[in-house]
């Protein structure tokens, strides 16, 4: 079986690249509070007040966010104090390499992710939303040299047909996956059901 991961060249301490090409105050106080997914060297210039980054903090935890992924349906949602936000059309695992089910947390949030075939090591020299993983990841288990992640796509037709056809990670079209990114911090809780 080959499947595809997030490139893995040099975040301390996990096996994902992060392909940042924004300035670090493009970011806002949210995301700089949720930047530990990969450490970033801050230009000494910029100077973000501890009072942004806590009240960030503050109100991403209070949120009661959870994803939820109903393979039956393929379709995923964002759960917000109990109130749906989105509901997305998806393309899910093959069943010879199912998405898996349970409850987990998000683990890594990248943009513009690369990514490597795990079986012939081959990085993809392709970046952004005409990458096989679109331009934005959302990474939520780890299993060895693989995560399972919910990611874009350039191939638009397999998630408006909502077809089972990946390894197991989740893909979304680039315009939806963009908006579940802006709604989810590394943390947050993934619901997979059948």
């Amino acid at each position: 079986m080959d499947s595809l991961r997030p490139v893995s060249l040099g975040c301390p301490g996990m096996r994902l690249k992060c392909v940042n090409r924004f300035a670090p105050a493009v970011l806002g106080a949210a995301a700089l509070a949720s930047a530990a997914w990969c450490p970033v060297a801050a230009s000494p210039q910029l100077q973000v007040p501890s009072s942004l980054i806590a009240s960030a903090r503050a109100s991403s935890e209070n949120a009661e966010t959870t994803i939820h992924l109903d393979l039956k349906q393929r379709r995923i949602s964002v759960i917000r104090a109990g109130q749906s936000i989105g509901r997305w059309p998806v393309a899910i695992g093959d069943p010879k390499t199912p998405t898996p089910t349970g409850v987990f947390r998000v683990e890594t949030k990248l943009v513009n992710p690369q990514y490597e075939s795990t079986k012939s090591g081959r990085v993809h020299p392709v970046t952004g939303p005409a990458s096989p993983l679109g331009h934005r990841w959302i990474g939520f288990l780890q299993q060895g040299p693989n995560q399972f992640g919910i990611h874009g796509t350039p191939w638009p037709h397999w998630v408006k047909i909502r077809a089972a056809v990946s390894n197991g990670c989740v893909r979304m079209l680039n315009a939806h996956v963009q908006k579940l990114y802006e709604l989810v911090e590394v943390g947050t809780p993934v619901r997979i059901t059948q």
